[in-house]
């Protein structure tokens, strides 16, 4: 199985949160920071981010993520993984409305992120649940192995940022893909400096 890191490296964006906040026009930074230093936890971070937007309707939040484009070699990439035989998944702690529109286009057989909860009228009521937590990747990764009657050895990771390096560790094998963080360079077996997915292909 093939799990990939989703923004940064099947779309062509650095953080679906940020993306929505530009829209908005609001800056999370602040929230998140206070996350990595243990003030608040991850759900906190995502209900403090959520309310940044106010009471919208969840409809505006996916209209906004239809935008986001893909990753140069992202179809091409995933249709070849199938065709092999892999599996693929997706783990992010981006927002699940855009994985799924990414698992939807791309045929990813699972995609794990974190969601948006929305009322009955399809307004956010401000609260999101936790799926992946940034700093909790290789667990997700074990778990989702685990369903595939596999092992994280059996796995390859594909990611751009200092959050997959412990996918990186926990996976047989792993790929750091566009990125300019020496960590994660550091971290993968193969790095890969241009910007399009195909060029994971030869090592598969």
């Amino acid at each position: 199985m093939i799990i990939f890191d989703m923004d940064g490296v099947l779309v062509d964006i650095s953080n679906s949160w940020q993306f929505v906040h530009k829209s908005f026009n609001v800056d999370g930074g602040d929230n998140f920071r206070r996350f990595l230093d243990n003030e608040i936890s991850y759900g906190e971070f995502m209900k403090k981010d959520i309310s940044l937007w106010g009471k919208v309707k969840i409809h505006l939040v996916e209209s906004i993520l239809a935008k986001v484009p893909l990753m140069k070699g992202a179809k091409t990439t995933v249709k070849q993984l199938k065709n092999a035989g892999y599996k693929t998944a997706i783990i992010s702690a981006g927002i699940s409305i855009l994985a799924e529109r990414i698992q939807q286009e791309l045929g990813i057989d699972y995609a794990l992120a974190n969601r948006l909860i929305a009322n009955g009228n399809g307004v956010l009521t401000g609260k999101g649940e936790e799926v992946v937590n940034p700093l909790k990747k290789a667990a997700v990764l074990r778990e989702l192995a685990a369903k595939e009657h596999t092992t994280s050895r059996c796995c390859a990771a594909i990611g751009d940022s200092i959050f997959d390096v412990p996918m990186f560790k926990e996976a047989g094998f792993s790929i750091a893909f566009n990125t300019n963080d020496k960590r994660v360079k550091e971290a993968a077996d193969i790095i890969i400096e241009e910007k399009n997915l195909e060029k994971v292909l030869p090592y598969f």
